[in-house]
């Protein structure tokens, strides 16, 4: 018996939300930011992915019946990049239950579901189970890939051959198969929200020590790490890091990719505590302290409605 995609899909609801121009995030990820949320329980709870919800002011949830409803940014990981929303009214949308990702292997077939605004559920191929690491100083050990590419793919579901979540829609990447270069889609995988679900929806954060950040944009290249930009009035920018210099080295252990570079942070110690970085600009080799922050301390909260 095949899915009933049709029932599937009215889990997922397009999301509508408004953020002040003031915002941390604003200049990069917009004001207005426009994805999928996916209904995961008997309450209306939404997951979404986070990006498009934080720093929210107001969020909006699209009805089955095309209603807007508002809805209330209610917790957002920097960690894994979930967002949960609840919406204010009833939503009136099944719940869509939540999968095992642990299960899906490059070949498992499943599909892609965004709001039924936006595009037909889409059947798709898992291409890759791998590392995926943002320029953002972001990292997911087993990230999901799939082909084709989504059109929608911000915050749409991933549904495996059972009919439950088991990924939520994150980036359209570039992925080489067969030596050729085609679209395909990153989602975060689901098993990372079991842990800290709870969490979320009763305190809106993890109760866990928050991450050092440090406002930098980073790739990789040839074994070394390169900064491609930081962020204005963060960490690195006072610490007088700049675009086009190579960060060799966190506390004195040698990096030479993105993983490495952000493992090495975080491992230092908490959000506030100093991090030594040396890094190359040209042939000058300096040594530098960052007094890394608590990025979500930058971030504009939620009001309570």
């Amino acid at each position: 018996m095949g899915l009933d995609l049709e029932t599937l899909n009215r889990s997922v609801t397009k999301l509508r939300a408004d953020i002040p121009e003031d915002a941390f995030t604003a200049g990069i990820l917009g004001s207005q930011r426009i994805g999928n949320g996916v209904v995961i329980d008997s309450a209306g709870l939404v997951l979404t992915i986070g990006y498009l919800m934080t720093e929210a002011t107001d969020v909006w949830l699209t009805s089955e019946a095309g209603k807007e409803i508002a809805a209330h940014p209610l917790a957002y990981d920097q960690v894994t990049g979930f967002g949960l929303v609840l919406p204010l009214q009833k939503l009136d949308a099944p719940p869509v239950s939540l999968g095992s990702s642990a299960e899906l292997r490059a070949g498992s077939e499943v599909h892609v579901l965004s709001a039924k605004d936006f595009a037909p559920p889409q059947a798709a191929r898992v291409l890759a189970r791998r590392e995926f690491a943002g320029a953002w100083e972001y990292l997911l050990e087993e990230a999901i890939f799939t082909a084709p590419a989504h059109p929608h793919w911000s915050g749409a579901a991933l549904i495996d051959d059972r009919g439950t979540l088991v990924g939520l829609g994150s980036l359209l990447v570039r992925e080489v198969i067969g030596g050729e270069e085609i679209n395909a889609n990153m989602f975060v995988p689901i098993d990372l929200l079991k842990p800290i679900l709870q969490s979320l929806m009763s305190t809106g954060r993890v109760n866990r020590l928050p991450r050092p950040w440090l406002g930098v944009y980073a790739v990789e290249l040839a074994g070394k790490v390169y900064v491609t930009g930081v962020v204005e009035g963060g960490p690195a920018q006072s610490a007088d890091i700049r675009e086009g210099d190579v960060i060799s080295e966190v506390a004195h252990q040698e990096v030479g990719t993105l993983p490495d570079f952000y493992r090495r942070v975080w491992a230092v110690g908490p959000a506030g505590t100093g991090v030594p970085l040396t890094t190359m600009r040209g042939a000058t080799q300096l040594h530098l302290n960052v007094r890394s922050v608590d990025r979500g301390e930058l971030l504009k909260r939620p009001q309570a409605h």
